[in-house]
């Protein structure tokens, strides 16, 4: 796969309610980083099992249903197998009703097809602000 069609795999996952990852889509030794994590999450998670858990539990554990990833805005680089992508992710708390969006920027490095790294930069206060209703 290509990074876009990676980051558009991602962002299927995402308007469906699933994990941001499947075992399929990552390599071996993949890494996850974060660098602006809220505080107690980790800003850097690597190798496929432990991210899969990793995303699968926050995934579980978030309460946000995501409506649109909009304003999607692919950079093709030199290298053939990074994009940098700008999005928003925009969603409902699905205990409180309240609609809330949050922009990102990412980093998404492919190798054999699959994705070996991923740095995302988030807006953590929005999101903060979003689940506190």
């Amino acid at each position: 796969m290509t990074p876009s069609e990676i980051f558009d795999r991602m962002r299927a996952h995402w308007l469906a309610g699933r994990s941001t990852f499947d075992a399929e889509l990552l390599a071996d030794d993949v890494v996850i980083e974060t660098p602006f994590a809220a505080p107690g999450r980790p800003s850097r998670t690597e190798g496929r099992q432990r991210v899969l858990e990793y995303t699968e539990a926050g995934r579980a554990s978030f309460p946000v249903r995501f409506d649109d990833c909009r304003n999607v805005t692919i950079h093709e680089t030199a290298d053939p197998e990074v994009i940098v992508v700008e999005y928003e992710l925009a969603g409902t708390h699905t205990g409180t009703g309240v609609t809330a969006s949050a922009p990102f920027i990412a980093v998404l490095r492919t190798r054999d097809g699959k994705l070996a790294h991923w740095r995302e930069y988030q807006h953590t206060l929005a999101i903060a602000e979003a689940m506190a209703g």
